[in-house]
């Protein structure tokens, strides 16, 4: 089993940027992506970069998030800017090994995921 460990969540106010880290514990060689789940809600795709490096973002993050990896360091990233109270949630790296693209839709398809790190956006 790969092991998935993010870092950098925080609580900041709205309108500032975070940049989340998730090492993994082999290469980055297949689809990867970020997902959140707010209290009450079910898990969501925010961000996803294939092996080609090709990323597809969620709607509401489009224009403000940026999904990027660095496979020298096996860290997977992602850049968040103009934060909303809206974007608190808690934060999941996932691995789909195997694969060189996924559809943000298909959480299942997944097959590692980190323990998360929370984000807190205040008004």
């Amino acid at each position: 089993q790969v092991q998935l460990t993010e870092s950098g969540g925080g609580s900041v106010q709205a309108g500032g940027s975070l940049r989340l880290s998730c090492s993994a514990s082999r290469q980055m060689t297949d689809c990867m992506a970020w997902f959140r789940q707010a209290p009450g809600k079910e898990r969501a795709g925010v961000a996803v970069i294939d092996t080609d490096g090709t990323t597809r973002y969620a709607a509401s993050v489009k224009g403000r998030f940026t999904i990027s990896k660095d496979n020298a360091k096996n860290t997977l990233y992602l850049q968040m800017n103009n934060l909303k109270p809206e974007d608190t949630a808690m934060y999941y790296c996932a691995g789909g090994w195997g694969y060189r693209s996924i559809s943000l839709s298909v959480p299942s398809a997944f097959g590692d995921w980190g323990q998360g790190t929370q984000v807190t956006v205040s008004s």
